[in-house]
């Protein structure tokens, strides 16, 4: 039977969907069997939101029509003739046909509404004494004082214990900011029992609706998508039905714009104060009255290289449109990827997930999913936050990473380039990004130092004064040396230079680590059950013996940094004695070289790829080898060999490939493949940090 995590609000509003997101993060970070299961969804048509956003998220291998018990209008019938026992029935009879694929499941509660909104928790705790669950309760804390949400919390315990309601713990959602630490303090002083209380701060952005909910919500038409697809949340919205002049002095930071589609002057003077720097962010216009702009306005709008400014056209009066609007709230979906990563960023600073699944008992994982792995990635670089700095500031991958890593608090980061120019682009993409640290290397005051350094590190090499001047303008040189210079604590960069183009100043600048001759690199590769180190990809041609053994050790040591217990397989087409030449033989010495110098190590070569990864070849094979059949790191002869096993890998299995990870430099630097996703560059930022922490010997 499977464990049960049911997720309830106490009330309207609670955010129970934030909450319930956060926890399965969690969860799927400790367990490869977690499911999601609704006992109730508010469409008709057996759509819902909050479970389409859990099944694009995770791999449930599960319809998600299987994952709903009934329909709100279903469940309001049958409470309505007084046949809660039939509901009850229905829901538990769905839950039961998915229970047996899963080793815990998170339940979210219904989000009954208007004269059924009291039998949420009713329900939720009846559902969830039928299946022996453990409730997360989730209370809305907006608009109330610390003592306040004290006496809410304690009174609804107080109810559900005699109840015999099994709390296991208790969220407050939407907590002022500023009251937090005198709630904690209260909650400390007045505990219940052994149920710990959660606080989460309020985070307006999660709250405010994006333009393309806008659009859904008033069955609008789009006369221009902007560059963003709809994603810009609205902040707040402005009635414009005053003279230009007038309306631009009410403007304000994501707003809005609500006006007739005829006021020309409206339209024109908002696509400017957009992209003007003396005003602030529009987020949309909205045209009401059916109307449209004359043919000479529309014009302008497909004559615009980068119009970032959506513009929507509804059939309703203004008057009805503003109503409509205000009436609107925000939702996480799993078309918004900063709406999500800001929630996570929130429950994982706020929930002590490790209490919490210890209190829950969970069952150890029999296997690694990429969802763990990149899971426990992100906590250990929040636990000790780092310097990395990105070269790249105008690149749009880089920077809209760079917003999910400030949403999740992974490090502090700094941009590199023409501030006007990044922060041109950050408004354009319609980010957040406005208390990320810009630094223009041709107006730092750090050029002269950083090129006096430069300068006497490299003038052996024939380096003149005036030449290393002239190196710190590109931005490759400067990010290496303000990591060098320990102004930052690592640099990621690739996405648009060549790998040569990152890594050779850092050969040049930061050089090897202590007791190290070789820079490497690794892939984390992440496969659906594990996660494999494969070596070198990306930097040496063809390594001689020396140098391979030198790469095995430090992918060793990488694995094991990872937490992936090193077991090397030094790769090649023969295994054992079997095979003579040059190449074997090469292999052959380098094994011997690694058992030489870390007699710790378990090391086989040369051994094939299959007998490395498949036990049935490995007994055939290799049968008394402590490596084969189970090898973790993959040490390949070459890097034509190597980098093309890696793409084949991640391409024909759907494997997720972390790196390039450089290894060997004395501090981290990482290059970025020119085709990286921004999933990839928040991973290897990721990654970065945790090195610098290894570093910094944290």
């Amino acid at each position: 039977m499977a464990k049960v995590l049911f997720v309830t609000g106490t009330g309207p509003g609670s955010g129970k969907a934030l909450v319930a997101l956060g926890l399965m993060d969690l969860l799927a970070a400790s367990s490869d069997r977690v499911g999601f299961f609704r006992p109730v969804i508010a469409s008709r048509d057996g759509t819902d939101r909050v479970l389409e956003m859990v099944a694009s998220r995770y791999s449930l291998n599960v319809s998600t029509d299987a994952l709903y018990g009934v329909t709100a209008d279903v469940a309001r019938s049958l409470m309505g003739e007084g046949t809660g026992d039939e509901l009850l029935k229905r829901v538990l009879e769905r839950y039961k046909a998915i229970e047996s694929q899963f080793d815990v499941v998170l339940c979210l509660g219904p989000d009954f509404s208007g004269v059924t909104a009291s039998l949420e928790l009713r329900f939720s705790l009846e559902f969830s004494r039928q299946l022996g669950a453990r409730l997360v309760l989730v209370l809305n804390g907006r608009e109330r004082e610390p003592s306040e949400l004290v006496d809410a919390v304690h009174l609804v315990l107080d109810s559900l214990s005699d109840r015999q309601g099994d709390v296991l713990a208790v969220a407050v959602n939407g907590v002022e900011p500023a009251d937090l630490v005198e709630a904690e303090h209260l909650f400390a002083a007045r505990p219940w029992r052994d149920v710990p209380v959660y606080l989460i701060p309020e985070n307006p952005v999660l709250a405010m609706p994006t333009v393309g909910e806008v659009a859904t919500a008033l069955g609008a038409r789009w006369l221009s998508q902007g560059n963003d697809g709809g994603s810009r949340e609205v902040a707040r919205y402005l009635v414009a039905a005053m003279e230009l002049p007038h309306f631009l002095d009410h403007l304000e930071e994501s707003s809005l714009v609500i006006t007739p589609g005829d006021r020309a002057d409206i339209i024109l003077g908002s696509l400017l104060a957009d992209s003007s720097t003396a005003y602030p962010r529009v987020a949309a216009l909205l045209l009401s009255g059916g109307l449209e702009p004359a043919p000479e306005v529309l014009r302008v709008f497909g004559g615009l290289d980068r119009s970032p400014v959506p513009v929507l056209s509804v059939q309703t009066d203004t008057f009805t449109t503003a109503m409509a609007v205000a009436a609107l709230e925000g939702h996480l979906t799993a078309d918004n990827p900063r709406k999500i990563a800001a929630a996570l960023g929130l429950v994982e600073s706020r929930i002590d997930g490790a209490d919490l699944t210890r209190r829950l008992e969970m069952p150890r994982p029999q296997r690694v999913t990429p969802l763990m792995f990149e899971f426990e990635l992100i906590q250990r670089a929040r636990r000790r936050r780092m310097r990395i700095v990105l070269p790249e500031g105008t690149e749009e991958r880089v920077l809209r990473a760079a917003e999910i890593l400030r949403l999740r608090d992974v490090a502090d980061l700094t941009l590199l380039g023409d501030e006007r120019a990044v922060r041109r682009e950050i408004e354009h993409l319609g980010l957040r990004l406005t208390d990320v640290r810009i630094v223009d290397p041709l107006k730092s005051e750090k050029r002269e130092r950083y090129a006096e350094t430069y300068f006497a590190l490299r003038r052996h090499k024939g380096v003149s004064r005036g030449g290393a001047y002239d190196a710190l303008t590109d931005v490759s040189y400067f990010g290496t040396m303000m990591v060098y210079q320990g102004d930052a604590d690592g640099m990621v960069s690739g996405a648009v230079h060549t790998t040569q183009h990152t890594i050779r100043p850092a050969f040049e600048v930061i050089r090897t680590a202590p007791g190290r001759s070789l820079i490497s690199s690794v892939f984390l590769m992440c496969l659906s059950d594990r996660v494999l180190v494969y070596g070198d990809c990306a930097v040496n041609v063809h390594p001689d013996a020396e140098q391979l053994a030198e790469i095995a050790i430090s992918s060793a040591q990488t694995a094991a940094y990872f937490g992936i217990e090193p077991r090397i397989a030094m790769l090649s087409y023969s295994t054992g004695d079997s095979g003579q030449g040059e190449d074997v033989d090469r292999v052959r010495e380098a094994t011997r070289l690694v058992r030489e110098r870390s007699p710790e190590l378990k090391v086989e070569g040369p051994i094939q790829y299959d007998a490395a990864v498949d036990m049935a070849v490995a007994r055939t094979k290799l049968p008394a080898s402590e490596v084969a059949g189970q090898a973790t790191v993959f040490v390949f002869p070459d890097l034509n060999t190597g980098n093309n096993t890696y793409k084949a890998v991640q391409r024909s299995s759907g494997a997720v490939a972390i790196g390039p990870i450089l290894q060997g430099l004395a501090k981290p630097v990482n290059d970025l493949s020119r085709g990286c996703t921004v999933t990839d560059i928040v991973n290897t930022v990721v990654i970065t940090a945790i090195q610098a922490q290894a570093v910094a010997g944290g």
